[in-house]
């Protein structure tokens, strides 16, 4: 257990750095003394060259050669698959020195300078999340509208199926780059604990302790709290295990060099008071120490949140969920053609699945269930069945044994599970028939998990869950599936209600492929 320093207050110097300061009641940070920290904004390039937390550095330095790299290759692509790839250069054929140059440099370079502009390469955006692979499609358009005005500015007779190649195969490569990067980045912070960020925490400890179970639930985003720095009710964590270790009444940004951090999150409340946190970003200017803030808005993100300054204050006005309209239809629409699709390329599957449960345990090949699914309205479940046919006779045996603490009976060694049972509850391929409710229009490929209409209890908060269909696959699916509680599950679905996208939707179903890969949670 990690020793809580609980010094009440802490003399303040005049050593040119403003001083964080744990009174008994608040704590306050001074106002500098340095003319070097009043908030005088420095270089920008000063600045890079001083951040901390370097990883990204050589990261952007790859994604740039091959980002440049999968253009020329486009090009050498569209090249050798049209003859008239050379249209509108002026003597191509007896010197094709100028064709080459825009194919295999200017263009390549066009790319990059398009990617940088539309801030692909910040690194903000790198490494997790779908903003990065949103503003490398923003830079394709981009780039195939600059080449198509100085074609008609220059009255230049382009070979159109050669151009549209070129641009349509860079921007397929660019993609695949990013995305080939992003897994080896993920497996060097899964595995290595590398390439991420440091974080000392700052706030109350329940603030803290809430923040720090949801950077560290996903390892690939690579965020580390290494120290919690307590604002109020430090004198409480005496004799609490804790995580990290935990302090108080000490200068945050002395504390962040102790510890080795290159991140400062601040989190809930403890950027309530007026000018506290800008007076922290100020001491903070130089050192190459981020500043993050994690609000009380906590399960509100995405396109909902818009900052709009009034007078120099600036609000975040929260938007209502999106829950109609043509997001909701276009939704529907690639649900219904994805599960028809799925269940005409699966019909091979489901046959050899279906021949390996009867000669498993005879009896019938699919399992249905009445689940709540949209407004409450109750619908049969497609799944196939896993346990023996006297499962429901032997359950009565088993509750004391649940390993859940929700209102679902799960046992990781469930004995009514048999072999083949297991292995398609792992791989979970038991849930393919749900394609066929998808395709009926009672659940979507993604959303909150359809719960058993005699198990589930849809009273207050948890009633939410009931405005969008139930899905395939969802949020906690990929954040861990039954190895979750039963609260954080919830919570996780009640965040895809009030959050859900198409580009979310879409991130999701890209995670569950890593999720059924990996086994995660699945039993």
């Amino acid at each position: 257990m990690d020793e809580v320093t609980t010094s009440l207050q802490r003399p303040v110097t005049n050593t040119g750095r403003s001083k964080l300061v744990r009174h008994v009641d608040s704590f306050e940070i001074q106002p500098p003394a340095s003319p070097s920290h009043n908030g005088v904004p420095r270089s920008a390039w000063a600045r890079a060259r001083r951040r901390v937390s370097r990883w990204h550095r050589p990261y952007i330095a790859l994604l740039l050669l091959l980002d440049f790299a999968a253009a020329a290759v486009a090009s050498l692509i569209a090249i050798e698959t049209f003859d008239q790839s050379r249209a509108g250069f002026y003597n191509a054929e007896q010197d094709p020195t100028w064709f080459h140059t825009v194919a295999f440099a200017l263009l390549p370079l066009g790319w990059v300078v398009s990617l940088w502009a539309n801030r692909a390469y910040d690194r903000r955006y790198l490494g997790l999340g779908p903003d990065e692979f949103k503003r490398v499609i923003r830079a394709g358009v981009a780039v195939a509208a600059t080449v198509s005005f100085l074609a008609f500015a220059t009255k230049t007779d382009l070979s159109r199926y050669t151009v549209g190649t070129a641009l349509l195969a860079a921007l397929l490569l660019i993609l695949l780059n990013r995305i080939l990067c992003r897994f080896v980045l993920h497996v060097v912070r899964r595995n290595i604990g590398q390439a991420g960020h440091r974080m000392v925490l700052v706030g109350t400890l329940p603030e803290c302790l809430e923040v720090y179970t949801a950077v560290t639930r996903n390892q690939a985003a690579g965020l580390m709290p290494v120290a919690i720095h307590v604002t109020d009710g430090y004198a409480a964590a005496k004799g609490m295990e804790t995580p990290v270790p935990v302090y108080a009444g000490r200068d945050v940004l002395a504390l962040v060099r102790e510890v080795g951090g290159d991140t400062i999150a601040v989190c809930g409340s403890a950027s309530a008071e007026p000018g506290e946190l800008r007076r922290l970003a100020w001491q903070l200017e130089g050192s190459g120490v981020d500043l993050v803030v994690a609000p009380q808005l906590t399960d509100i993100a995405g396109p909902r949140v818009h900052i709009r300054p009034i007078e120099g204050l600036p609000l975040l006005h929260v938007e209502e969920p999106t829950l109609s309209g043509p997001a909701l239809l276009a939704k529907n629409l690639m649900d219904r053609a994805a599960a028809g699709l799925g269940l005409l390329m699966l019909t091979p599957v489901f046959l050899a699945i279906a021949i390996a449960i009867r000669v498993s345990d005879p009896g019938p090949v699919f399992f249905r269930q009445p689940r709540v699914g949209h407004e409450g309205r109750t619908f049969r479940v497609w799944k196939f069945r896993t346990m023996y046919v006297d499962a429901e006779d032997r359950l009565a045996s088993l509750v004391d044994r649940n390993e859940t603490d929700g209102m679902l009976f799960k046992m990781k060694q469930d004995p009514r599970v048999f072999p083949v049972g297991r292995f398609l509850r792992a791989s979970s391929l038991d849930e393919l028939p749900q394609l066929i409710n998808v395709l009926k229009g009672e659940m979507s490929l993604v959303g909150p998990r359809p719960l058993p209409a005699d198990d589930g209890d849809f009273l207050g908060d948890v009633r939410r869950r009931l405005l969008v269909r139930p899905g395939m696959t969802g949020l906690w699916q990929v954040s861990g599936r039954s190895d979750l509680s039963w609260d954080e599950a919830v919570r996780l679905d009640l965040y895809y209600v009030d959050n859900w996208s198409l580009a979310y939707d879409l991130s999701i179903l890209w995670r569950t492929v890593g999720v059924v890969l990996a086994r995660k949670g699945a039993y």
